[in-house]
């Protein structure tokens, strides 16, 4: 039975809400297909079971020590599934595919015992999603040897009908909310009339995942967010409007051409430094495009000194609110929406980010009190002093392409310029730097590090790469023999000049590099044994479920 199959009949015995995002099943595990033609623009979702293994993380969720917890038969079940899934990953990433596929389908088995009758359900329920979604982007990426190029994945911005919509008042929940809001303390000025209170109705019920999903991935950005957000004297609460622009997803893009987690057009990005070039676009970077929607967000509120009024500019733009205002005589978004004097979409758009604020300050009158929020992004940060590639940062690193592709949002494909700041999985940053510390600078576009498995020859892995025996050869220093498993060989994309590039090599191989031979010191390009890097996983799961509300603003905001 494959991995989907298995996934399939899991949504059958999932019977409360679940708080993650749940995946787009298409493949089975690693078809020949995918083995051979990766798919292109796949961000792969990489559970953080090397970060929290899963009985900490419950022990942490129910506010205990992990050494007083008691689990039951269900949690132990479930550390032994990220077990399996973390010695998969590990087989992957060797591109020994068949053993990857039986680990994972081994940790797919126990998930499925597991769910008699976990501690947590709601952190089993994520954590199930996490494996079964991580499993699928591995089986798209389908990353081989020769991987040089894969395009990045853009989700649609969702939701943009909803905010030409209005929805009906439940006279049950407005003297609840009004109660509420004198017991709430709010950087952002919140009041309630219908429209908003439409909008909690509408969450509150059918819209009710919606707002689950966003609040679950706001777990990995909040941090950063929040601390920008102080750093540029901007209300806290408006992380909501993050949260009604993309549900917090960095590739989306709407009809609109606007991109990002904040939704920037272009010319608007490009005031507040958010760059294009062919190879990255800076409003795909979460923490770049954040402080560039801070700055533009609180030059909007000393432009109109209300912050409604700054909210309702964002959408549509400063020169649609100036020119609405200059039309009524009233610099007030009420009267302004009461007399249509702003674009439909902007009328709803001020009310639903309070709606959201709202329902956050009371998560548990809102059934939101269970979302288990994803655990923050950490990374290392690395620049580059010369162009690289990605499948190269993965051999170094052991980082599947995908995950590398979802750190770095803002990298249009797999080749990072010169000067870019490169995330990698937290601990790998170093392992990273040392790796091409021992690779010419002017080579790091194309070349590649292969681990020699059990039965590869130097034919076989000459082939995988499109190379030659005597390049590989003459670049690692070896002498006629086999290479052994577990040595490490840089494979050359290209080698006009064997001798100088391998001069060079030669200077910077020592003992602490990751293509030091430790065995045989006369074989400088060689490596034996692992360059693990301390990777830790985080990755969100962007396919397949709508996001938190994006708005369908004209071009020119």
């Amino acid at each position: 039975m494959t991995w989907k199959r298995k996934a399939i009949a899991t949504f059958a015995f999932v019977s409360l809400p679940v708080f993650c995002q749940q995946p787009s099943l298409r493949t089975s595990f690693l078809s020949p297909a995918a083995i051979h033609r990766p798919a292109a623009g796949v961000a792969a979702t990489i559970v953080e079971t090397d970060k929290l293994p899963y009985l900490n993380q419950l022990a942490k969720q129910l506010g205990k020590d992990p050494v007083s917890l008691k689990p039951s038969a269900s949690d132990l079940l479930i550390q032994q599934a990220e077990e399996k899934f973390r010695s998969g990953r590990k087989f992957y990433q060797d591109r020994d595919f068949e053993k990857a596929r039986a680990e994972f389908d081994a940790s797919i088995d126990l998930m499925l015992r597991a769910s008699e009758n976990p501690t947590d359900r709601p952190l089993f329920e994520c954590k199930l999603d996490e494996l079964v979604d991580s499993i699928h982007r591995l089986d798209l990426a389908g990353m081989g040897a020769a991987v040089i190029e894969t395009q990045p994945q853009f989700e649609k911005a969702p939701n943009e009908d909803i905010v030409q919509m209005t929805f009906p008042v439940d006279p049950r929940i407005k003297d609840r909310v009004q109660s509420e809001l004198k017991n709430i303390s709010s950087e952002l000025p919140l009041m309630v009339n219908d429209t908003v209170l439409g909008y909690i109705n509408y969450f509150s019920g059918r819209g009710h995942r919606t707002i689950e999903y966003g609040l679950a991935r706001a777990g990995k950005y909040r941090a950063m967010i929040s601390r920008v957000l102080a750093e540029e004297g901007v209300p806290q609460e408006l992380i909501h409007l993050a949260q009604a622009e993309s549900g917090f997803i960095p590739r989306a893009i709407s009809s609109a051409a606007a991109g990002g987690m904040w939704q920037f057009v272009k010319f608007r990005g490009n005031e507040y430094g958010l760059m294009q070039s062919p190879l990255t676009d800076d409003r795909f970077d979460p923490e770049k495009a954040t402080r560039a929607a801070a700055k533009h967000l609180h030059d909007l509120y000393n432009q109109f000194g209300d912050w409604y009024l700054a909210i309702a500019a964002y959408n549509c733009g400063p020169g649609c609110v100036e020119k609405a205002i200059e039309h009524t005589g009233y610099a007030d978004y009420w009267e302004l929406r009461s007399r249509r004097a702003i674009p439909a979409e902007t009328t709803n758009y001020v009310p639903i980010i309070l709606a959201m604020a709202i329902m956050a300050k009371s998560p548990g009158e809102y059934g939101l009190d269970q979302v288990v929020p994803e655990q923050t992004l950490e990374y290392d940060s690395v620049p580059l002093g010369a162009s690289t590639n990605l499948p190269l940062v993965s051999d170094l690193t052991d980082t599947p392409i995908p995950e590398l592709q979802q750190l770095n949002p803002s990298l249009l494909k797999s080749l990072a310029p010169a000067g870019f700041v490169l995330k990698v999985p937290k601990g790998a940053g170093s392992v990273l730097t040392a790796g091409l510390d021992s690779i010419p600078a002017e080579h790091r576009n194309g070349w590649r590090l292969h681990r020699v498995q059990q039965g590869e020859t130097l034919a076989s892995i000459a082939q995988k790469y499109s190379a030659s025996t005597k390049t590989i050869t003459t670049m690692n220093g070896m002498d006629n023999s086999s290479p052994e498993p577990g040595d490490q060989l840089l494979i050359p994309a290209s080698l006009k000049e064997p001798a100088p590039a391998r001069a060079a090599l030669a200077k910077r191989t020592t003992g602490k590099t990751a293509v030091a031979r430790k065995s045989a010191p006369a074989r400088p390009g060689v490596a034996k044994g692992r360059a693990t890097a301390a990777v830790k996983k985080t990755a969100p799961r962007t396919a397949g479920t709508l996001a938190q509300v994006s708005t369908s603003r004209p071009v020119a905001r």
